[in-house]
């Protein structure tokens, strides 16, 4: 039997309507609606031969018709019809050339009027899904997701390219399932011998999928006494912009902010051509900016901003002096950048070891972050747990722009494409940022959301807080694994990304059982309800069992070490 062999007798209705992408259905027999559900795959026969048109059911009512259909029927106030609304989503073809079971999401016609229609059920769901799974798994590297729900035995197979081409969102209420979600993918991008991503690690819960996967390195960013450049991650100042760092640095409330802001500029500039005249790099000397990645002495900054805040200058009579022009206007300016050199929280940034001014430091970095050749893990892990939850936002964008840079400047035969998993994207990808330093983040992300795609670089946003997100950053993704949902105003952000054909099928997001997903997308050929594969790995992100817990004998009290880590300020 295959999909093909449909009876008229096992047709539940005929066409009554059609619009661009939605068809009416007349259901003529009450029994047969009763065993119709919303978003069950249903197909329409074509006008062509061999082909069937596939839908997917949105809503299923019982329509009151002011007058009767027939003239001839007597008039007893009104009748009462049985239809469904369906959405067009693809073409079934019996074979396309040589090759049988065919599903293509092009629709080369529309149903005719009194066009029958028949539930995929049974033997032809499972042929049909059959047909979806072989179309992608025909890819050399196909990724798999899960099963799926409407036939458990078909697997749910995801195109690579298309999926990482065009970025993709990852929801979930806590508790969901997200993280395996996230821990699935990874587990298969791995396996790719040339695979390269990088994954934002806000809460340390992919460190242990490093230790147990091989092709997975583990990076941390330095905490407060790490001084092993080698075994650590520093991210130096003089890699931030000119207004990455005064969102750090500067109060713009201050009446002298625009004359601070200045004179740090003039010094960086000073101080940036000092390094390079000192390393004789004489073609760089004549083309570097404010911004360009270049080591310079940050107390030099200092020491010349100090100097220009108690400046005296010649007065106007011969022999006198009077204050410069910056005089007592950079101090506050400097204390602030006093204090930050001097915070150990931020070790990682104004740490003062000599590698860390070298010239060819920032070169020996870019492979640590983005090699993936002979020796290197592609797929790396990013901790950035112990990085002050303040100026978080700033050194994750900071860590996205350095890659974003790169790759822009990579010779595009020689570009080779990379993933950024942005694990709780709401903490840095804000759609109301709060401060300069949020805002800085948000416009790095967006730059990569809009413009990333062409140099090679594929965002993957995995948060429980869509509403907090970005919107540019979200609707420039065009894929999304949507899981269960609560809140209603994260609920209405994904129901709006999701295609206006699909009608009511984010309805589903917040009856999804744990482990269950939406997806929709360019990746997915068809919208899809999932079971998604539990990975072999699981991350460190397993929800507390208050009430278990709380039934077992315990008498460890670990309040003394929690206390000598924060003072600390890491858990090492």
């Amino acid at each position: 039997m295959t999909m093909f062999d449909y009876k008229a007798e096992e047709s539940i209705g005929t066409v009554e309507s059609v619009d661009t992408g939605t068809v009416v259905v007349h259901v003529e027999n009450e029994e047969k609606l009763k065993v119709l559900q919303v978003n069950q795959l249903v197909a329409l026969r074509s006008s062509k031969v061999g082909q069937f048109l596939i839908g997917l059911v949105v809503k299923i009512m019982r329509k009151t018709s002011p007058e009767p259909i027939d003239s001839d029927m007597p008039d007893n106030g009104s009748i009462i019809e049985n239809v469904m609304k369906v959405t067009l989503i693809g073409t079934h073809i019996d074979k396309v050339g040589t090759k049988p079971n065919v599903f293509k999401r092009t629709l080369e016609t529309v149903p005719e009027i009194n066009a029958e229609c028949f539930v995929i059920t049974g033997e032809k769901l499972t042929e049909f899904m059959q047909a979806i799974s072989s179309l992608a798994s025909g890819n050399q590297n196909p990724l798999s997701m899960g099963k799926y729900t409407l036939d458990d035995e078909a697997e749910a197979w995801l195109d690579g390219n298309k999926f990482f081409q065009r970025h993709a969102v990852i929801v979930g209420s806590t508790g969901s399932g997200k993280s395996w979600t996230v821990a699935r993918l990874i587990e298969q991008v791995v396996r790719l011998p040339s695979a390269n991503a990088l994954i934002f690690d806000i809460h340390g819960e992919y460190k242990n999928l490093a230790e147990k996967i091989e092709p997975i390195e583990y990076l941390r960013i330095a905490g407060p006494s790490d001084e092993d450049v080698e075994n650590n991650v520093f991210l130096p100042y003089w890699l931030l912009t000119y207004e990455e760092m005064l969102a750090m640095m500067l109060d713009r409330s201050d009446n002298n902010a625009p004359n601070q802001a200045r004179a740090f500029f003039e010094a960086v500039i000073e101080a940036k051509k000092s390094k390079l005249e000192n390393e004789n790099k004489t073609d760089i000397l004549h083309n570097f900016t404010i911004d360009s990645p270049l080591p310079y002495d940050l107390n030099d900054v200092l020491a010349k901003l100090k100097q220009l805040d108690c400046e005296m200058v010649s007065g106007t009579k011969s022999g006198t002096e009077k204050q410069g022009p910056l005089f007592s206007k950079l101090t506050r300016f400097t204390q602030r950048l006093e204090t930050k050199i001097s915070d150990r929280r931020l070790n990682f940034l104004f740490n003062s070891k000599n590698e860390l001014q070298d010239y060819e430091w920032f070169e020996n970095f870019g492979q640590k972050l983005m090699g993936f050749e002979k020796d290197a893990k592609g797929v790396k892990v990013i901790d950035f747990s112990e990085v002050p939850s303040d100026i978080l936002p700033l050194i994750i964008g900071l860590v996205a722009r350095i890659v974003f840079s790169i790759q822009q400047w990579t010779q595009k035969e020689e570009r080779h494409p990379i993933a950024l998993f942005c694990d709780e994207a709401h903490l840095y990808i804000s759609e109301k940022p709060a401060s300069s330093v949020d805002k800085s983040a948000s416009e790095n992300f967006q730059r990569i959301a809009k413009e990333g795609r062409k140099y090679g670089i594929g965002l993957v946003v995995i948060t429980q807080r869509p509403a907090d997100v970005n919107r540019t950053v979200l609707s420039q993704s065009n894929n999304f694994i949507a899981m269960r949902l609560t809140n209603a105003e994260d609920q209405s952000v994904i129901r709006r990304l999701f295609p206006d054909s699909l009608g009511d099928f984010a309805e589903l997001l917040p009856i999804l059982d744990i482990g269950e997903a939406l997806i929709v997308g360019d990746a997915s050929l068809l919208p899809s309800r999932i079971k998604v594969t539990e990975p072999d790995v699981k991350p460190q992100s397993a929800t507390v069992d208050f009430w278990d817990e709380w039934a077992k004998e315990k008498n460890k009290n670990a309040i003394k070490e929690a206390i000598d880590s924060l003072r600390k300020q890491t858990k090492s």
